[in-house]
């Protein structure tokens, strides 16, 4: 009988199906797939799912009694902890459930490297009057910049506090504002040795928003050590996490760590440029397997660039998923966005309508196809 991996899931991501699915069913895995949107996943997968209380670690653990683990894993930002959890209680390879609470916590977190990173952080309803403004208004745990926003004084802090109140619940933190070069670093850890995949260099939007706009591959900056420090300080160092930073002269300072793999088609970037199964190299440390030794290709420059809306409406036009080559450069895109859907514009990153990777050899020759690729595809919104 093959080993189980029961992967725990909450909504449908392109991660999922058509990353850590497939991996899988490569590895020779059968694969049950726990979630709380079972009719969502049963469109995208043709195995098991039960529908299961996936936020609470005692339900998850209920759910895979009934079978024999070999691993329990999640990709997801919101459910690290509680598969966390469950993976301990059946005693398999696992993230520390506390190191997962602390990053998916951002107030928490804060407190934690306190001393080696003092940064200003307050609920947002308990901002005292001498606060460093500008700062930063932010879900505890939110994610994709969603009711993100730079303010500038009190009087706007509670304007959109009050904004964000109409239409979500949950505590707020404000937090001072990091200037500086925003940087990604990817890591996969085994518990013993935790390895650099590579770094993206970031550009977001303008004030006040914190839209994703462009990911372009890059060497980790030289102040990456520093970033490591805080993440062996959280306890993280097993499997997968893709941690947002800014340098400013010279200081390198985290915005936040999201204890998964990297997400928005990034994931998928990302394994091109390495050129190893990144989704099954994942699960087999989830598996209890150490990382095995990758041989570093040749340098090649990348990018990952989403077509973002930019007005609510019904997307009427769009181009289905591609794969192309223009000269040297490879290009792939994947629509985040099917037409027909109406979009709702939200100044985040559930704005991308979908997402263009390229892989060159030279950063000149990435740029240019990539504009001809996005001047030759139309995305219209009604």
């Amino acid at each position: 009988m093959a080993a189980s991996l029961y992967l725990v899931a909450g909504k449908t991501t392109d991660s999922v199906t058509h990353g850590f699915l497939p991996a899988a069913a490569r590895l020779g895995l059968e694969t049950v797939l726990l979630t709380d949107r079972p009719t969502a996943h049963a469109g995208t997968f043709g195995g098991p799912v039960v529908d299961c209380d996936v936020s609470d670690f005692r339900e998850i653990i209920a759910a895979v009694g009934r079978g024999e683990p070999a691993a329990v894993f999640s990709n997801s930002d919101f459910l690290q902890a509680p598969a966390a959890l469950a993976a301990a209680y059946f005693g398999l390879p696992a993230k520390d459930w506390r190191a997962a609470t602390r990053a998916k916590n951002k107030a928490l977190m804060r407190r934690h490297l306190a001393s080696l990173d003092p940064v200003f952080s307050a609920d947002a309803c308990r901002v005292p009057p001498d606060a460093p403004y500008p700062l930063v208004l932010k879900p505890r745990e939110g994610v994709a910049s969603e009711d993100v926003f730079l303010v500038q004084d009190a009087a706007e802090l509670a304007t959109r506090r009050d904004e964000i109140a109409a239409h979500r619940d949950g505590p707020l933190v404000a937090e001072e504002y990091l200037p500086g070069r925003l940087h990604t670093l990817e890591t996969l850890g085994d518990g013993r040795e935790l390895r650099i995949l590579g770094s993206f260099r970031t550009t977001v939007s303008p004030p006040p928003f914190f839209v994703e706009e462009r990911l372009e591959w890059t060497e980790p900056p030289p102040e990456t050590p520093a970033v490591l420090e805080q993440l062996e300080a959280m306890g993280v160092g097993f499997g997968a996490c893709h941690t947002e930073f800014v340098v400013h002269e010279g200081r390198a300072r985290i915005i936040e760590v999201n204890y998964r793999l990297i997400g928005d088609h990034c994931d998928f970037l990302l394994a091109d440029l390495l050129g190893v199964p990144l989704f099954e190299e994942i699960l087999k440390v989830h598996l209890g397997a150490p990382l095995r030794a990758w041989h570093a290709r040749e340098r090649r420059h990348a990018v990952a660039e989403p077509v973002i809306a930019d007005r609510s409406g019904k997307l009427t036009a769009a181009p289905g998923p591609l794969q192309m080559d223009d000269g040297p450069v490879r290009l792939d895109y994947r629509p985040q966005r099917a037409v027909g859907d109406t979009v709702a514009l939200t100044r985040t990153n559930r704005d991308y309508l979908g997402t263009v990777r390229a892989i060159g050899p030279e950063a000149g020759e990435v740029d240019a196809a990539l504009a001809r690729f996005r001047d030759a595809h139309d995305w219209t919104i009604a």
